[in-house]
């Protein structure tokens, strides 16, 4: 009865051991690849706001020297800003909102065996940010040419005034009539004193 007993003691045992055996032996594999166990914005998220960053969660701790990390917008723009920064099994890299659309988040990082590991996350902005607007250029106005002094009108040039006949007559050798007159007045009265002293003489003698 006792042996019996030790028979299947010893055979749960055995049964036991292999049990835990095979579960370490398949989970040793597993443990050496790393693998994606969530994201901030999860996979397939619609979001009307944009996140600051974008944050990656592994099952392991993540090397930085074999990790990539990579963000597009739409039409492949690029999305992201900075060097990502890592603690432990997370990593989170600036996202730089642009327009509406789908956005993808690319990542490679490498297991413990070296085995590389790429996936996507992908989430979709209902609204985007708008481009700065360029100035319009404001109309040039054409500034008025000052006219050319050659097109200037010129002003007819001043005549002197007519002389007024009115002032006085004057002959044709521009002495005045009246200069004339008083020069016959003043000789006749020069010969009639004359007359006047030579007859006065001849009856004194």
């Amino acid at each position: 009865m006792g042996g019996r007993v030790l028979r299947m003691v010893a055979g749960w045992l055995v049964t036991i051991g292999v049990v835990l055996g095979v579960s370490v032996w398949s989970a040793t594999p597993a443990a050496a690849h790393n693998s994606l166990t969530g994201s901030d914005p999860r996979d397939g998220a619609r979001l009307a706001q944009a996140p600051t960053r974008i944050e990656l969660r592994f099952l392991a701790k993540v090397d930085p020297n074999t990790t990539k990390i990579t963000v597009t917008g739409p039409d492949n723009v690029p999305a992201s800003r900075g060097t990502p920064t890592f603690d432990g099994s997370r990593v989170r890299v600036a996202f730089v909102p642009g327009a509406a659309g789908l956005y993808t988040v690319a990542y490679q990082v490498a297991s413990s065996d070296g085995h590389p590991i790429k996936g996507e996350v992908r989430f979709t902005m209902t609204t985007g940010t708008p481009a700065d607007p360029t100035p319009s250029p404001e109309p040039t106005v054409a500034s008025p040419t000052p006219p050319s002094p050659s097109a200037a009108p010129t002003s007819p040039a001043a005549s002197p005034p007519a002389a007024d006949p009115a002032a006085g007559s004057t002959d044709d050798s521009g002495v005045p009539a009246w200069a004339w007159l008083i020069g016959g007045v003043t000789v006749l009265t020069a010969l009639g004193l004359g007359l006047l002293l030579r007859r006065r003489r001849s009856t004194t003698r």
